[in-house]
């Protein structure tokens, strides 16, 4: 049991790593976004079988994170 907590801190740690790095400010070339949906998914298959809530839910933030962002056009 104390292996289970030990990954699920180290999760925890990753996903708050990844988090940072998903600020727009940090990944602002499109090769920098590639990695940061690569981290993101590998980081939800780890999740995955997790059952601790703060790995569920920096899974569902990161998911929210790369998600096209949408853009307000405006023609004349």
């Amino acid at each position: 049991m104390k292996e289970v907590a030990a990954i699920d801190e180290v999760l925890v740690q990753l996903g708050q790593m990844v988090l940072k790095l998903s600020n727009p400010h940090v990944t602002k070339r499109d090769d920098e976004r590639r990695a940061l949906v690569r981290s993101v998914n590998h980081f939800s298959a780890c999740a995955a079988r997790s059952e601790d809530p703060r790995v569920r839910e920096l899974d569902a933030t990161l998911s929210e994170t790369i998600k096209p962002r949408l853009r307000l056009v405006v023609s004349r």
